[in-house]
């Protein structure tokens, strides 16, 4: 424990009010881990500051005293990205959660990080706007963490993800600055710092307000789901779409076995006998929609679909991706235990991974339900478990690892969505090199001099600021290194 421990919590508890102070054992517990909750390691100090100051105040006494601190949104993330530090203190977000400004002709709306993703589309829906990001967790899930962790959705294939619709932001830097990084403009001059922020996994600092760009409602939407005796042709289905010149809202894959646990949790209408759905959501000016969905109809009709159906309003809408969106929840019905794996691979190799990755099911003896974002490749299989059998969490472990080898080699990623974390450091030196994390790590230190800043994710182990030990000489040669190639 910090030798500093009492006049630490002395000088928090003067920032903050008595309710948002916490060092309790029964009051810590709480926040030990976020939603991959197979991990777990309890903070010194839990606080819940309601203003940029008190982040900032907070922060210069964790930089004052060489204390680590982990900023924290809703703690649905699914990488271990807000896991607390030992010796460390974990800095909710949760009570900065007010709508700042409506601007309805600039098609902006400013708020601070602890709003929930859907509250934001709920509050300009009676303008005819929406927020387009939308993760499956977007009823629970914060804007700070999206901006954390550049979060997708369901719409992100012809929508993009969090980083395309956010114009500027407000951070605490790890020294306590404050800094606002782009604005209300479109476009700023100078170099793209907040293109770093967004998506750097809170190791930069703590934002405090996020200017979040908002989208017209289409004019018309469509969406229907089709059923197949083979997930391959779903696959098919995808590049047949695309390849029309078509560009859904959306497009998920669903496998038998996760249809099947949403049919007995939501009862979203989904043919329980069929090895996977498709489920296409098609949208904007009524023309365009209404010429696309017979092509998109023939197309599922030339791979072999069973069943095609059009939700015929939009309570049928709603529950069709009622059904995929509560996919991770209802696997609840099925098994004690799951894990959620997130990679991305080419469209064209979907079913090149998939035969592989039922190869790996079966050797390790376990069974992967598959659902995914087919449009973009990003997967998100769920290894099915116990984790009261002895060992068989460390098993589970080693095949989420071969899953995103497998993709990383099928020339994808290993995460598309739910950042790397605590989870997947050790394997993202699948994707870069030495040089390429030396020139991440520069980049981070720059920031985050002390390495206190959510220490202990991203970059494998050593890889702090200070356990890296980057001197000056290799930080020049790496700036002369990048020099040289883009110049």
């Amino acid at each position: 424990m910090n030798a500093n421990y009492d006049v630490i919590k002395k000088r928090l508890e003067a920032i903050l009010e008595p309710e948002s102070f916490m060092h309790k054992e029964e009051e810590i517990i709480a926040f030990e881990c976020d939603a991959l909750t197979y991990y777990r390691v309890k903070p010194v100090f839990v606080v819940l500051p309601s203003t940029n100051r008190q982040v900032s105040e907070i922060i210069k006494v964790c930089d004052e005293y060489d204390m680590p601190f982990v900023p924290r949104g809703a703690g649905t993330g699914l990488s271990g990205g807000a896991l607390p530090v030992d010796d460390g203190v974990l800095i909710s977000l949760a009570k900065m959660n007010q709508i700042l400004e409506i601007d309805i002709p600039n098609r902006l709306v400013v708020v601070q990080p602890g709003v929930i993703n859907r509250s934001v589309s709920e509050a300009v829906d009676g303008f005819g706007y929406y927020y387009a990001p939308d993760p499956s967790s977007q009823i629970v899930c914060t804007i700070g963490g999206n901006v954390a962790e550049n979060s997708g959705g369901v719409h992100c294939l012809k929508y993009g993800v969090t980083t395309n619709h956010i114009l500027g932001l407000e951070m605490v830097l790890p020294n306590g600055e404050i800094v606002e990084l782009g604005g209300k403009n479109q476009e700023y001059p100078g170099y793209d710092l907040l293109s770093i922020v967004v998506g750097s996994e809170g190791l930069l600092g703590i934002v405090t307000k996020v200017i979040l760009k908002i989208s017209k409602k289409p004019q018309l939407v469509k969406t229907l789901f089709a059923s197949f005796d083979k997930i391959e042709n779903a696959g098919s289905s995808v590049s047949g779409i695309i390849s029309n010149g078509i560009i859904p809202a959306g497009m998920e894959i669903m496998d038998n076995t996760c249809i099947k646990a949403v049919q007995i949790s939501v009862k979203a209408g989904y043919p329980e006998d069929a090895e996977s759905i498709l489920l296409i959501e098609l949208d904007g000016p009524t023309a365009e929609v209404e010429a696309q969905l017979p092509i998109v109809e023939n197309v599922l009709r030339e791979n072999s679909a069973i069943q095609i159906k059009i939700a015929k309003d939009e309570t049928e809408r709603e529950l069709f991706w009622k059904g995929r969106k509560s996919a991770f929840a209802a696997m609840g019905r099925v098994s004690p235990d799951y894990y959620v794996q997130d990679g991305v691979i080419p469209r064209n190799k979907l079913a090149e991974v998939l035969t592989k990755t039922k190869q790996l099911s079966e050797e390790y003896g376990f069974t992967i339900a598959n659902v995914f974002h087919a449009g973009d490749g990003n997967l998100h299989p769920l290894i099915l478990f116990n984790s009261e059998n002895e060992g068989e969490f460390e098993k589970v472990e080693r095949l989420a690892g071969e899953i995103l080898r497998i993709c990383v080699e099928a020339g994808g990623s290993i995460t598309g969505e739910h950042g790397v974390g605590f989870d997947k450091k050790g394997y993202i030196p699948l994707m870069f090199n030495e040089d390429d994390l030396d020139t991440m790590q520069l980049i981070s230190c720059t920031f985050d001099t002390k390495g206190l800043c959510n220490p202990g994710k991203l970059f494998p182990t050593p890889r702090s600021c200070a356990e890296h030990g980057m001197t000056k000489e290799r930080a020049l040669e790496l700036e002369n290194k990048v020099e040289g190639e883009l110049f």
